[in-house]
């Protein structure tokens, strides 16, 4: 093989995450009561389009997600060997973005450096002046003439390709039938999904035309050791992903069964529980994060034997930051889920069912659980522009992911002697800002339209 695959933790928690939500969706598929709420999430136009957008993160964060090591010689005989550094499916399509590096900052669409050198020509002379660069614009002359016409012509390309994928992929989900693709883009269905489509196609639209610039300049710019910002903008998606996912997987099963439990139970249970939680809310978040962070470290300086490269160390890193972070963050769902259990052991139902001599832990399975669960998935979903932000306040601290980490908040982290310059350099806070700012715009906008779709007392106002 020309490759080994790799699976990091996180990528393993990402795929049972998958699994999870693939046997939600199944069960969701057999119960109607279920599917009457998400019905009306997809009958917004705002959910639908703020649908999209997180399907086009989402999609990049799983093409990040699938890691290898590259053979190091593939056509030579023998048994293999493979190189310790870990790629994923992302790296090798983003090829040229990855691997073409300039020297040091240049600004957007730019075919000179940010800042002089002294250059040497060939009569020996010394001048200084901006230098040339290596990738970007390299096809155009030494000045850079038509480098507007060419960067209009360049994407207009783009978007037209990306038109006509979106085009394609659209047919091939009506089934090959133009009719029922007119019917779809132009709103006579039941639900409005002509408002996906379009939006569908303002977003391939857009990234196609970025894709075909970016394979012939530096669209935002490059960083101080000439790394494409775009390429970091993009791969930074899947920590921002991971962070606002996989904190999930860890404070869920806290708080549900001690919320659960405390509501229900009462008495002693109920008073351990929120001691528990009221002396976790006590201690400043930020210092138990900034804690544990600092004891990974140290372990991880004292065995570096067990990490094979600087990826794997970092993954381990960020894996425990979601920890921390799912420690600290269960205590707020706990105390929702406990005033929910409250009201619910006193309904007909649940009463009935201890008359009946049913055992506590079978009618916290089938009655309270299935009566929570809106709450859980409304707060989930809210949480998640949190958790994306809070990676970035962290890292802005140099208390969250580890720097060789791709992450929106080491961009802005790093921007910050970056904006100390003369002239400024601003493009990767811009950068960082814009991909983290559509994220969770869109998050935002997701989590409103289901909470009015799950949340009952929102329905019966309206």
């Amino acid at each position: 093989m020309s490759f080994q695959p790799v699976i990091l933790w996180t990528d393993a928690l990402v795929y049972l995450l998958l699994l999870l939500i693939a046997v939600t969706i199944w069960h969701t598929r057999r119960h109607e009561h279920l599917l009457q709420p998400w019905r009306r999430v997809s009958a917004s136009r705002t959910g639908q389009a703020a649908l999209v957008v997180l399907l086009f993160y989402v999609i990049i964060g799983l093409l990040d997600t699938l890691h290898f090591n590259p053979r190091v010689d593939p056509g030579a005989p023998g048994d293999a060997v493979y190189s310790t550094e870990v790629l994923s499916v992302f790296d090798v399509i983003a090829g040229p973005l990855r691997t073409e590096r300039e020297t040091t900052y240049s600004a957007p669409f730019a075919t000179h450096l940010f800042s002089k050198k002294t250059v040497y020509r060939p009569d020996g002379s010394a001048v200084r002046e901006y230098p040339r660069l290596r990738y970007g614009g390299s096809h155009l002359d030494e000045h850079g003439n038509g480098k507007l016409a060419d960067i209009v012509a360049k994407g207009a390309l783009g978007a037209l390709q990306g038109a006509l994928v979106w085009l394609v992929l659209l047919l091939v989900l009506c089934l090959m039938q133009p009719a029922r693709l007119l019917r779809l883009l132009s709103g006579r269905t039941p639900t409005p999904w002509h408002v996906g489509a379009w939006t569908a196609l303002v977003v391939v639209a857009v990234f196609a035309a970025l894709w075909e610039l970016s394979e012939h300049y530096h669209i935002l710019g490059t960083g101080k050791v000439g790394e494409d910002v775009f390429f970091q903008a993009l791969k930074s998606i899947r920590t921002g992903l991971i962070i606002g996912t996989l904190t999930t997987l860890v404070m869920l099963p806290a708080a549900l069964l001690l919320g659960i439990m405390a509501g229900y139970f009462r008495g002693w249970v109920d008073d351990v529980i929120q001691y528990l939680y009221t002396t976790l809310n006590s201690i400043p978040g930020v210092l138990l994060i900034a804690a544990a962070i600092l004891m990974m470290q140290i372990y991880m300086s004292n065995h570096a034997e067990q990490f094979s490269s600087l990826t794997e160390r970092a993954d381990l890193r960020l894996l425990f930051l979601c920890l921390i972070l799912g420690v600290t963050s269960w205590t707020s769902l706990c105390r929702l889920l406990r005033g929910e259990a409250l009201k619910l052991r006193e309904l007909d139902y649940v009463v009935a069912a201890r008359a009946f001599g049913v055992a506590d832990f079978r009618i916290l399975l089938r009655h309270v659980l299935p009566n929570v669960m809106h709450i859980v998935l409304i707060t989930i979903v809210l949480d998640f522009s949190g958790l994306v932000l809070a990676e970035a306040v962290l890292s802005y601290i140099n208390i969250g992911v580890d720097p060789a980490t791709n992450s929106w908040g080491n961009m802005i982290n790093g921007a910050r002697l970056e904006l100390a310059r003369e002239p400024v350099v601003w493009w990767s806070l811009i950068a960082a800002f814009g991909f983290m700012f559509t994220l969770v715009l869109a998050a935002n906008l997701f989590s409103d339209v289901v909470r009015d779709a799950f949340d009952p007392r929102l329905r019966q106002q309206r």
